[in-house]
């Protein structure tokens, strides 16, 4: 009896191991998949900052979107009675901006042109004194073209005039 229980024994251990081997394989892969996937306590951290500053942002933007609603309830009765001053205001206010702006702009590009054109003159080659030389000596080269030709072909014009009026 005791060698049949010695028997039974490692049997039944061996299927009690197994048995465990098949849970532990389940839940232990899971148990063993959600440690490695556990946060450390910088994440944790970092996990509950960004929370509390979400919350605060979120309670921010509520506050921001209330005050406004307000605002526009409160002070539209106000405005609409008082446009008549506010639209010709604000007419002349952006018409006064936008001109001094323009003039501010004007005036840049003159300062830019004229600082461009003394150093061009100056001799020091700003940046596209080479097209401007370019087409000026296009410009000179078609000039002369034209002169020749003018001088070429002017008499065979003349004569054809007096041959058109006569007396003249």
């Amino acid at each position: 009896m005791a060698d049949r229980h010695q028997q039974l024994q490692p049997a039944q251990t061996h299927q009690q191991q197994q048995h465990r081997s098949q849970r532990s394989s389940h839940g232990g892969s899971f148990l063993s998949k959600l440690q490695s996937h556990v946060p450390n306590s910088t994440q944790l951290i970092g996990l509950l900052t960004l929370l509390v500053a979400g919350g605060i942002l979120l309670l921010l933007t509520g506050i921001t979107i209330t005050v406004t609603v307000l605002g526009l309830i409160f002070f539209t009765p106000i405005l609409i009675v008082s446009s008549p001053i506010w639209v010709p205001l604000g007419t002349v206010l952006f018409l006064a901006t936008a001109g001094f702006v323009s003039m501010c702009g004007f005036g840049a590009a003159a300062v830019g042109g004229l600082s461009w054109m003394y150093r061009y003159f100056k001799g020091m080659h700003p940046p596209g004194s080479d097209r401007v030389d370019y087409a000026r000596s296009r410009i000179y080269d078609t000039a002369s073209h034209v002169k020749d030709y003018a001088k070429e072909y002017g008499g065979y014009l003349h004569s054809k005039v007096k041959d058109a009026a006569p007396g003249a």
